[in-house]
């Protein structure tokens, strides 16, 4: 099985927008922290202004999809509370995040 192990600084957690009982986690990557890089919001300081709704999902696609390896990026997660409960995390906490790929069944 195939694992990879990245190490993060809490950035920020903040209430669901919708008021669901869930928070959101932001992470930013621990090595852009040592080497200076300051993280940005995974929305950027761009405002954009659309002219009808097929332009908006082409822009909002475009945004998203560069979102994955954009350096400087936020990592979020979302977590039930419960489990946010069960951490106790605080902003400035170091944390792991671990990658592993399942093992295929041939299904």
């Amino acid at each position: 099985m195939d694992t990879m192990r990245k190490e993060f600084v809490v950035k920020s957690i903040d209430a669901a927008p919708d008021g669901a009982p869930y928070v959101i986690v932001s992470l930013s990557s621990a090595k852009e922290l040592k080497e200076g890089i300051q993280p940005q919001s995974p929305f950027g300081p761009k405002v954009m202004g659309f002219s009808n709704m097929n332009d908006m999902m082409k822009d909002l696609n475009k945004m998203f999809s560069g979102m994955g390896g954009m350096p400087g990026g936020v990592t979020s997660i979302k977590m039930d509370m419960h489990e946010y409960k069960q951490m106790n995390l605080s902003v400035g906490d170091k944390v792991f995040l671990e990658l592993s790929k399942a093992e295929s069944s041939g299904v």
